[in-house]
């Protein structure tokens, strides 16, 4: 079940991309990301409140609700927000392929933290994706040409690899809250919830509220949008993540979360018409390999 929901977020993740990147073209992204955390939170209080009974799961216990909305706050707000000043710093291209480290950098965390251990078949799989990934990403990008100075690169290098270490740890988080076999339903609420606040806390502080929804506001086509993306990816998907993290290894479930820009390959030929060359194709099939190394290698 943990592997075929961390599957099913790829899928999510290739999708939504597309939604909230238009809505994004005429709002920017840090007001994406604000507004679809409010329509997530939305969505998520309603299905709370239809499966349980109640709005919000009062009754989880202070330690969860700590380690839950820690995880929502390192993996939703700062790993989200140290990855799109990396793509500005150094472009979508190396800022993704240094992202496509977070299941080794998730995997160590839940060693040092859960005690998990990855066997080796399972270790090698991962690896194989990984690369299968990053040959994808890569060939997707290879026409950018960013010219940064040494210190801007070396700042969007840290970046990115805080936006990595954001997420694998609230991956890793997210799981130990989980813990007892606790409603992945809750538990995305609670996290959902507790980056909302906190990153409107920042936008209030920052005084960009007002001028957040005065934007969001003036362009309904992208508001669309983000409620579209938002129901497929921080609704289902994250709800999907947190049922891969809880029933399967975190370094397995993060890497096989990360096929997005695999998934991708066959929509945009067909979405956007584009060209796939025989390098894209090459790591398709490597990724695949490696998933199923995951799945069909006996324990």
């Amino acid at each position: 079940m943990g592997e075929i929901a961390a599957i099913s977020v790829s899928f999510c993740w290739a999708i939504t991309s597309i939604f909230l990147s238009h809505a994004g073209e005429n709002l920017g992204a840090m007001i994406v990301n604000r507004i679809r955390l409010v329509c997530a939170v939305i969505l998520l209080t309603l299905a709370h409140l239809f499966l349980k009974g109640q709005i919000f799961p009062f009754d989880a216990s202070p330690n969860r609700l700590f380690w839950l909305g820690l995880s929502g706050v390192i993996g939703l707000v700062l790993g989200d927000g140290f990855l799109i000043k990396a793509y500005l710093l150094i472009g979508v291209r190396i800022g993704t392929l240094i992202m496509s480290s977070v299941p080794v950098i998730s995997t160590l965390f839940a060693w040092a933290l859960l005690g998990e251990s990855v066997k080796t078949f399972e270790l090698t799989g991962i690896f194989i994706t990984m690369f299968g990934i990053m040959i994808v990403v890569s060939e997707r990008n290879n026409d950018e040409r960013i010219k940064r100075d040494k210190q801007q690169y070396a700042l969007g290098i840290l970046c990115a690899f805080l936006g990595a270490v954001g997420q694998a740890v609230g991956l890793v988080l997210a799981k130990k809250g989980l813990e007892g076999n606790f409603s992945p339903l809750s538990g995305v609420l609670i996290r959902m919830v507790s980056a909302m606040v906190f990153m409107w806390i920042i936008t209030v502080l920052m005084g960009q509220a007002k001028d957040t929804i005065q934007k969001a506001l003036a362009h309904p086509t992208a508001l669309r949008n983000i409620a579209i993306g938002s129901f497929i990816g921080p609704f289902i998907g994250v709800w999907l993540s947190l049922i891969a993290v809880q029933t399967a290894q975190v370094g397995v479930a993060s890497t096989l979360m990360a096929l997005a820009p695999i998934i991708m390959l066959p929509i945009t030929k067909w979405l956007y018409k584009e060209n796939i060359s025989r390098w894209a194709i090459t790591g398709t099939f490597t990724a695949l390999f490696g998933v199923a190394m995951i799945f069909l290698i006996p324990a």
